[in-house]
């Protein structure tokens, strides 16, 4: 195992190696970003102020359409498997991946599932305009024709992530190095394992509803459609049997992340790790019995309105017990705010915001008059900003020195941080009122009563996309010209990934560290 990697394109065209798959990973995810991004800054600038000033309404759908899925599927999911890809086998003591192979295959399909994807936005009809949620049948019957790109691109990247979560599941459960049992593993590890299982159940969920429209679309079945005997509501109930899990799936890697900095920069130990483990356990399971609260304006019977509002507040609990964790580890600890550490106090305190915000929205005769307004994107956003976004920059910032060998500006990374703080309130924090006021989303116009509002969260969108420009400054001039960076990097890490030097060589852990 002597070798180091191939030269040129062809390293990364053909490598097997975990960590180069995970660094292609996180940079696909970082242009998704970036794109997602854009998408969004069209949506907010045309609702700055009152009236059609920008793109047409056909256009704004699409926007909203495209927003949604490139950052969830694009942006958010692959940055999470390439931090997955990255520090999994270090942290266990394995030398790589179980499934190298499969594991470059995951990631290559990705970047032509999403130009298919973004390719739909110069197609004849224009791009899918029906919502990221894509419900029948906006999505069948009245889509336009590049639906069928967007059905092929979807089965693209669940085939990735399926492949993804069979490669972290066989890792884990083979290569860990010899004494570290299930309960010494790294929190990371814990939540990506649980997080593993969730894909592989709901993926195929996934696939077997873009099936059913494709069927619906081109072979004259009437799976959602009421008049050859189908039923619209159907649609909605298969998608959020995978919607809601997918979720979670975008936040329990974030919980890792966090459960790994908070003890780092309290320097103690994290509190409570085995309740931790379980309060895990119990979200994924709850995540899979709580999927109608997205429908209480269907017309579900008041017995099944009750039974999803009762299962949803439950999930409220072992949450509770995550961020009680988090804070009495914090609490009487020697804290110091490194940008990692300042990015993972606002994950707490902000997701807290947005959990709230979910329990109201949990209370079903509540839920009739939050449904659809900007209320229900002001408590998403701040669950999954603040909650996957803030996590994942709160990782790069703490793991990029040992990944590079050098280390960032602390001053720059402090001034990202309170750029993209300050945005991310700007933003979502009126939606909120302008939702309670009664504002539709997904609404290209508006009344004038909400113009405050709406101007504010624009300026919070630019200047929360200005932070991550800056975010990529740093980034990139770190791995250019940043100081070098010592093995432990910071003052008392735990885990086996802070015993290797920085930057990480090719090839770690040939031989298996014992663990006490």
């Amino acid at each position: 195992m002597a070798h180091g990697p191939a030269k040129g394109i062809t390293r990364w065209l053909y490598t097997t190696n975990h960590k180069d798959i995970g660094a292609m990973y996180l940079w696909f995810s970082f242009a998704m970003f970036f794109l997602g991004g854009l998408f969004a800054l069209v949506i907010r600038a045309e609702l700055f102020q009152p009236g059609l000033q920008i793109v047409e309404p056909n256009f704004f759908n699409q926007m909203t359409t495209m927003h949604g899925l490139v950052m969830v599927f694009g942006a958010v999911m692959p940055a999470f498997v390439g931090l997955a890809n990255w520090l999994i086998p270090v942290m266990i003591g394995a030398p790589d991946m179980a499934l190298p192979r499969m594991n470059n295959w995951s990631f290559w399909i990705l970047p032509f599932a999403f130009l298919m994807l973004v390719s739909t936005l110069f197609m004849q009809g224009g791009a899918p305009n029906f919502g990221w949620t894509f419900y029948a049948p906006l999505s069948t019957t009245y889509a336009p024709p590049s639906v069928t790109f967007f059905i092929f691109a979807v089965h693209i990247m669940g085939a990735s992530s399926i492949m993804g979560a069979i490669n972290i599941i066989a890792t884990i459960m083979n290569m860990r190095a010899p004494g570290m049992t299930m309960m010494k593993m790294p929190l990371f590890v814990w939540t990506w394992l649980i997080t593993a299982f969730l894909l592989i159940a709901v993926m195929p969920v996934l696939a077997g509803v873009v099936t059913m429209m494709l069927m619906d679309i081109h072979f004259g079945t009437s799976f959602f459609n009421a008049a050859g005997g189908g039923d619209p509501v159907l649609f909605q109930h298969v998608f959020w049997f995978f919607g809601h899990p997918e979720v979670y799936i975008m936040i329990l890697p974030a919980f890792g992340i966090i459960s790994a900095i908070i003890p780092t920069f309290a320097r103690k130990p994290l509190f409570g790790y085995s309740s931790m483990v379980y309060a895990t356990a119990s979200i994924a399971f709850l995540s899979f019995i709580v999927w109608a609260h997205h429908m209480f304006t269907v017309g579900m019977p008041i017995a099944g309105e009750l039974f999803f509002m009762y299962a949803t507040m439950l999930i409220a609990v072992p949450t509770g017990v995550k961020v009680f964790n988090w804070v009495a580890t914090m609490f009487r600890g020697a804290m110091t705010f490194e940008t990692p550490m300042l990015f993972a106090v606002a994950f707490v305190i902000l997701f807290t915001i947005g959990g709230f915000s979910g329990l109201m929205l949990a209370i079903a005769p509540a839920d009739f008059q939050y449904h659809d307004t900007y209320f229900v994107v002001a408590h998403f956003h701040y669950v999954l900003v603040p909650g996957a976004i803030f996590s994942i920059t709160a990782g790069v910032y703490y793991w990029l020195p040992k990944w590079c060998g050098r280390m960032y500006n602390e001053t720059m990374g402090k001034t990202h941080f309170w750029l993209a703080f300050i945005g991310l309130n700007l933003t979502f924090f009126p939606m909120h009122f302008s939702g309670l006021a009664g504002m539709p989303r997904r609404i290209p116009d508006y009344h004038m009563m909400f113009a405050d509002w709406n101007m504010i969260s624009s300026v919070g969108a630019f200047l929360f996309g200005a932070a991550q420009v800056l975010f990529l400054y740093i980034v990139v001039s770190t791995i250019v010209r940043g100081k070098p960076a010592t093995a432990k990097v910071w003052d008392n890490p735990e885990g086996l990934e802070w015993t290797l030097p920085s930057p990480a060589p090719y090839h770690t852990f040939s031989t298996p560290p014992e663990i006490k």
